[in-house]
């Protein structure tokens, strides 16, 4: 049985950084594209980002982009996000998701993935 478990998330000032993880347990990680994704209050769940099965080929949300990163280690089958310059627009809970095996990379739809974390909660305070 797979599962994902995030952690990292907290409390941090805008322009601050926070770097989430998310830990995959299972076999065959590194067949899986991966992505993440966040939900604020009132509103519907938001890519933000996905990389693909080796880490080679990643793709950012327009919201994001040049802010966030996303990386993956298969070795420990982990992915990671790292985000700076915090805005307090970001406050939502980021969830780590697994696509289908071999996918595509630039799928953005929460229905392309069909494994989900717990999710952690990322607060930026103006």
């Amino acid at each position: 049985q797979v599962q994902l478990v995030e952690s990292g998330g907290g409390l941090v000032q805008a322009g601050g950084s926070l770097r989430l993880s998310c830990a995959a347990s299972g076999l065959a990680f590194s067949r899986y594209p991966m992505a993440w994704f966040r939900q604020a209050p009132g509103k519907e769940r938001e890519f933000v980002a996905s990389i693909s099965t080796t880490g080679s080929t990643t793709y950012h949300a327009d919201s994001v982009k040049g802010r966030f990163t996303m990386s993956r280690d298969n070795a420990k089958s982990t992915v990671w996000l790292q985000m700076n310059s915090l805005k307090p627009e970001d406050t939502a809970v980021y969830y780590c998701a697994r696509g289908g095996i071999y996918s595509s990379t630039y799928r953005t739809a929460p229905n392309d993935y069909n494994v989900w974390g717990q999710g952690t909660q990322v607060t930026v305070s103006s």
